[in-house]
Parts: C-alpha cells; structure tokens; sequence
C-alpha cells in the first residue's frame, strides 16, 4: 500500500502542449533511450521546456508518475523515508477473574517517501533540477540507476536489507547548467548513468506555435511577438536571454485586454518593455533595464513597419 503522504500524479496529455517537429524528435530520441533501459537527463537553461517535455515523455510512457524538486535542504532520508510520528499499540489481559493486566507499548512509524515509492512499485519518476540537491543527497540513486538495488535505511523494518528496484521503474532528471546559482556539480558516477539531452531555445516554428496555443492569438500576432523575443536574444545586448516565458507574457496579456501587436496605441511597445526588461535583467538594475527599454522599442518599431508594408 502506498502511504498517504506520498503524492502520486495520473500521467495525462499535458493541456495546450504543442509537437512540432524539434518537440517530436527530441519525444522520440528520449522516449527510445528510455526503452532500452537508460534514465534519461535534460539539461537546459531556464525556459527551454525541460520540465514539460519531461512530464510529456511520461503521459507517454503510461504510469503513474512521482515527481521530485531538487532542493538544497534534502538529505538522502528526505528521497528514500524516515521514521514520522509513532504508533501506539494497547493490550489489556482479562483471562483471570478479577485481574487485569494492560501493556503499553510506542513505536516510531516509518514511511516511504517518493523515491522509494517510484522503485518499490515501478512508477516514472521525474526528478527535477536534481542538481539543486547536494551530492551526497543523491549518492543514492548510484545503485539504483546501475545495480537497480536500493540500499534500505537502518529501522525502515523488514527482513532485506536492499529493495530490488521494479522493473518498470522510469527515472527522467532535470537540470540546469551548472553556472547557474544554486546548482551544485553532480558527480560524475551519477552523470554516467543517464544519457543527457542538451537543450537549447526552441526553434522559432516552436515558439510560434506555443505562444499562439497558449493566447490564442491570430498567427501573425505570435510571429511579431515571437520575432521581437528572438532577435532581442540575438542582440547578445542582454544581462539574461529572454525565453519563450516572455512570449506567453506578453501575448496572453495582450490577449486579454483583446488588442493586437500592430494597434499603435503604445500599449503594445509598453508591455513588451515591461515583461523584457524585467525577464532580461537583474533585479535593481537600472542601466541595463533602460538600455533594453531602448533596444524593444526600435525592435517594436521595427516589426510593426513590417507588418505594415
């Protein structure tokens, strides 16, 4: 039986998700590591769809799916289980008339967390950003991935000390490079057992097609939108490259007050230079903020006259 505080999702088709061809063959290339027995790494800055092409593989793979955050507090306990409140058990003795004997007894109940939980019964597990785990927090994942054994704790109960990992077991792993803050340097024992997909911004088809599935906006506003993002990226002019996140902002924020990108009302050029330098900058940086205020309203300027002619 599962316990009750493990959470565990139902795959499904993720809503508005769009396959274009780049989606299609990077599904494709995961999905054929994955049934030849190997976990399978995204590894990506941030906005390159890690996360969701992960939870995309695994409505394909068709179990259920358990699903991690790295994070810096966690210790190996927090993945495999620990001891959370006690049981108590209470036994009274009546079998001599007139005497009763009562025994009391405490003990500490142990429960699965969610790694153990994916291996035990062969869910798909989806670790993501695992790096932003410590190392030492993940050494346990070694012999899973390569062994399929997991070394079980000390007072979990039970005869074994080892849990035979289930065949059906899925692993998919996230993660960012490891420049970014935060990130700490996996070990190279744990790269080695996962094959890893390097991804990079999505093709411009790509980020036509998602920002207009998540807007609904006509195809010519999402390439607009889409060509200012790309080329503002290109300008190399940026602090952080702005990513699809920004297309979605700005087109399902137009959406919403229902305009277009070629009304000359100035909102459009505002929103734009709101949601980029705000995504492209750091927080309290004035000077480069201005500078690509300055940058999106030729970029605006520029698009819109396209559109025009």
């Amino acid at each position: 039986m599962i316990d009750e505080m493990t959470t565990v999702l139902e795959p499904s088709p993720l809503p508005d998700f769009v396959e274009t061809r780049y989606v299609k063959d990077v599904t494709s290339r995961a999905l054929s590591y994955i049934r030849a027995g190997f976990p399978v790494h995204f590894r990506g800055g941030a906005g390159t769809g890690k996360t969701t092409l992960a939870m995309h593989i695994a409505s394909k793979i068709k179990k259920p799916v358990v699903m991690i955050h790295g994070d810096e507090e966690f210790t190996t306990s927090d993945l495999v289980g620990g001891e959370y409140g006690y049981r108590f058990r209470k036994v009274v003795d009546r079998f001599v008339s007139r005497v009763m004997k009562m025994e009391e007894d405490m003990t500490k109940h142990w429960v699965d967390n969610r790694l153990t939980v994916a291996c035990k019964y062969g869910f798909t597990l989806i670790y993501d950003e695992f790096t932003r785990s410590r190392p030492e927090a993940n050494n346990i994942l070694l012999a899973i991935l390569q062994e399929k054994i997991m070394d079980l704790p000390v007072g979990r109960g039970g005869e074994h000390p080892y849990l035979k990992v289930h065949p059906e077991f899925t692993a998919i792993f996230t993660s960012n490079p490891e420049e970014y803050a935060g990130v700490h340097r996996s070990q190279d024992a744990l790269r080695d057992r996962m094959i890893t997909i390097d991804l990079d911004h999505f093709d411009r088809e790509t980020e036509i097609a998602i920002t207009r599935a998540k807007s609904m906006l006509a195809r010519c506003d999402a390439e607009t939108i889409v060509n200012i993002v790309r080329e503002l990226r290109d300008s190399g002019k940026c602090e952080f490259p702005p990513t699809i996140r920004a297309c979605i902002m700005i087109a399902k924020t137009l959406s919403a007050q229902r305009l277009r990108t070629i009304q000359g009302n100035g909102f459009f050029t505002q929103l734009c230079q709101d949601i980029l330098s705000s995504e492209t900058s750091r927080v309290g940086s004035k000077t480069n903020q201005n500078r690509i205020k300055e940058i999106v309203r030729h970029l605006v300027e520029k698009n819109i006259c396209k559109r025009e002619v």
